[in-house]
């Protein structure tokens, strides 16, 4: 019987994003096993109801759960805002998702005590970073300001006592990060009008809140300048993945040739030419299956 300690990874998103969540468990933890699935035949989770995210989201849990793993990534914000619990509550197996570990890096990174947040328009209007942030700090009542007169460069101000939050929705940097025009000109213009109000706020953390984002990284920094600490929740989340498995004992036998498998829920034409961009090597073991 294979030990607990040696199955693999399960990493779970709607889509092409949580590839960079899986980028950052290949270059921390190169010795695991991992299986990914991404619900391309749903893609995006952004737009839909938090009881379709969560119906969605079992249903992928439950696949990769089938699939005997270890550990499951839910490597989706918007399932991580809406789904997370659900999940707790129907797996026995550690699961851990990707807002908490931004939220933990981003207060342990600001000294200002002025923090940014960008992420799809699912993720912001949830609040889930606001929520797991005023968590970490007590609970703290929150007082929330909104900023802006249309709709390009709205943005809302969160008061958490003597912290204060700075959320702004970016939805065109996901189509931009999956074109792969992560540094050209619309890129760039792009990210001028999203961050402009941004950029005027005294923060000095901006946590990139969607698993997209970190490919954005350059044009990003480039807009907001310098002295703001770019806190990427893929990063943040292999580094709660890798102190988990340390402390349950579940790391596993370093391979010379670890699993890497992937699962799709429509075609995988598209995935594979965008999934060998995000991950910078070619996608060998890959199936389309029934979410059914």
């Amino acid at each position: 019987m294979q030990k607990i300690s040696d199955r693999p990874l399960g990493v779970f998103d709607s889509g092409v994003g949580g590839l960079t969540v899986m980028k950052e468990i290949m270059r921390q933890l190169p010795g695991e096993d991992i299986l990914y699935l991404g619900d391309t035949a749903r893609v995006p989770y952004g737009i839909r109801s938090a009881e379709t995210v969560t119906r969605y989201s079992l249903e992928m849990a439950a696949f990769l759960v089938g699939k005997g793993i270890k550990l499951l990534v839910v490597a989706c914000n918007t399932a991580s805002a809406f789904a997370l619990t659900a999940i707790k509550e129907r797996f026995d197996i550690p699961i851990i998702g990707v807002i908490e570990p931004g939220a933990k890096g981003a207060v342990k990174t600001t000294s200002s005590k002025k923090i940014g947040i960008i992420g799809t328009e699912g993720t912001i209007k949830s609040n889930s970073y606001v929520h797991a942030i005023n968590a970490l700090c007590g609970g703290r009542p929150t007082v929330i300001k909104e900023h802006g007169v249309i709709r390009f460069d709205r943005y809302f101000e969160v008061c958490l006592g003597d912290l204060t939050i700075f959320t702004k929705a970016c939805p065109l940097f996901v189509p931009l990060a999956e074109e792969g025009w992560a540094s050209n000109d619309v890129a760039v213009l792009t990210a001028e009008h999203y961050l402009g109000g941004l950029k005027k706020e005294p923060i000095d953390t901006l946590v990139l809140g969607c698993t997209h984002y970190p490919l954005l990284k350059g044009v990003i920094s480039k807009v907001m300048g310098d002295g703001i600490a770019l806190i990427d929740s893929a990063q943040e989340t292999v580094k709660e993945i890798n102190e988990t498995l340390i402390r349950l004992g579940m790391e596993g036998t370093p391979s010379a040739s670890p699993l890497r498998k992937f699962y799709v829920t429509d075609a995988p034409e598209r995935f594979l030419k965008v999934g060998e961009r995000f991950l910078n090597q070619e996608i060998e073991h890959i199936e389309k299956i029934n979410y059914d």
